[in-house]
């Protein structure tokens, strides 16, 4: 064997089989397919041709089809269902009103859940199903249309669009404050990192001036829920998104010992944020393009 694919027929030959095979009888299957007993008659002709094999033994005007036809309708019917099907599946995408949307806890509970219903009084007959996931979701597994996700918009393959940038404020416990006399003390604390970017805190020494090959001591954390409790508890100094230390501060339950503002110069690009992804083709579904129209045109940083 050479490997190859056999080359397939035309699919108006496949057609024309499957309406003989069903109906038994070439006009029979003309009727159905409305065309000539004849039309019928060359299709067959050419199928038998592309595959070299006979099909149907003529006996006066009846056929029989062969072994070899018995075993091809098989396999044609089932080609014909999985058509049926996927046009089926297609057409329903087209016409539907279901958005499966992924989402960063933080974002659905601190900016999304907040708006929501703005879309919702848009698209009144939306049928919107919200998750919250810290990863990324595998879209044809998860069955999700559209993520939104927490980081440095360096998703390939997808569309990423960024929503709102999460700038951060370097915080501590007050009673860790004391051993934070300027930038160069971080090196000697324990440093609380978000898993989703470990090079956060390299960023953040890079602003600043520092050599962050200089850490002794981190803690990885999987999400801003976590960090900020694990921070409040004085397990480390921690990156807090401005939002949620802005309420600590003012109840004391944090202080930022080098400044509120010493990171506010940050290069945009180390600064994380939260992005829109989706694959390229999902915008093409109604649904799923007007609410990305919609959370695109909203204003998330009057929010942070």
């Amino acid at each position: 064997m050479n490997g190859r694919a056999p080359r397939l027929p035309p699919l108006n030959a496949l057609r024309a089989f499957w309406a003989v095979m069903r109906r038994g009888s070439f006009r029979a299957a003309a009727d159905e397919l409305l065309v000539t007993p004849q039309a019928i008659s060359q299709q067959i002709r050419l199928l038998e041709e592309t595959l070299n094999l006979r099909l149907f033994t003529r006996r006066g005007r009846a056929i029989e089809p062969t072994e070899e036809a018995q075993i091809l309708s098989r396999f044609v019917a089932a080609g014909f269902d999985e058509f049926s099907e996927g046009i089926r599946r297609v057409t329903q995408t087209a016409q539907r009103s279901r958005i499966n949307i992924n989402v960063s806890p933080y974002f659905a509970t601190r900016f999304l859940l907040e708006r929501l219903e703005s879309f919702r009084r848009q698209m009144p007959g939306a049928d919107l199903r919200l998750t919250t996931m810290v990863e990324l979701p595998d879209f044809d597994r998860d069955d999700i249309d559209v993520a939104i996700q927490w980081g440095f918009g360096d998703w390939a393959g997808l569309d990423a669009q960024l929503l709102v940038r999460d700038p951060k404020i370097i915080c501590c416990a007050p009673d860790l404050a004391p051993e934070l006399t300027g930038p160069e003390d971080l090196s000697a604390q324990t440093l609380l990192h978000p898993v989703r970017a470990l090079s956060l805190w390299d960023r953040v020494f890079a602003h600043l001036g520092l050599d962050s090959d200089g850490i002794t001591g981190a803690l990885q954390l999987q999400d801003a829920a976590t960090m900020r409790r694990a921070t409040i508890s004085g397990m480390g100094v921690g990156l807090i998104s401005r939002r949620d230390a802005a309420e600590d501060l003012a109840a004391g339950r944090l202080v930022a010992p080098l400044g509120a503002d010493v990171l506010a110069g940050m290069a945009p690009k180390d600064v994380p944020g939260f992005y829109l992804l989706l694959p390229r083709a999902h915008r093409r579904i109604e649904i799923i393009r007007r609410f990305c129209d919609w959370i695109s045109a909203e204003n998330w940083d009057a929010l942070i």
